[in-house]
Order: C-alpha cells, then structure tokens, then sequence
C-alpha cells in the first residue's frame, strides 16, 4: 500500500535540488523513496551529519599539485564540462577509444 508524503523547502533549495536530481535522469520521488529504503535497510541516514572542513589530506594535495604541473607542461589533455550529462559523453567517448 502506498501513502503520499509531502515536505515543505525553500523555492531555491527546490530548484537547485530538482536540477540536479534530473541530470541524473531521477525524479525527486525515486530520490526519496532510495533515501528511505537505505535508512529502512542500514537503519542510518545515508549522509554525514557532522562538520568536516573539506580540506584534502597531504596525499591528495600532492596530486592536485602534480596534476596542475603535468597540466602547466601540457602533459594532460583536459576536457571541460558543464554538467553530469557532458561529463558521462565525454566519459563514454574515452571508454570506446
């Protein structure tokens, strides 16, 4: 049996949101109802809660630095995005090389 659930947010937040959710080819209502079935199975909500400065560890701050190098010397060929779906073409078109 299925019930209807609703939620009041903010317009922006809405807009923001939906947008993204599409470029995942999604409908907010299959977004839910994967939200709600991870918490129903793991008994946890599917997201950190807590703070965490999003600052890189060393590891990975040597590699952006590197990358940016190789990328100054003209060691990396670079693709520019403008959205999920640019970057899953662009990621198709490397796999079929």
């Amino acid at each position: 049996m299925s019930v209807n659930f609703s939620v009041r947010i903010d317009e922006n937040l809405k807009k923001q949101s939906f947008a993204v959710i599409e470029e995942y080819g999604l409908t907010p209502s299959q977004v839910v109802k994967m939200v709600f079935r991870q918490i129903a199975k793991t008994h946890a909500i599917p997201l950190s809660l807590s703070y965490q400065a999003n600052e890189p560890n060393e590891t990975t701050k040597q590699a952006i630095l590197q990358s940016r190098a190789d990328s100054a010397a003209g060691k990396l060929e670079t693709y520019e995005v403008n959205s999920v779906a640019e970057f899953n073409a662009v990621m198709e078109k490397i796999r079929n090389e």
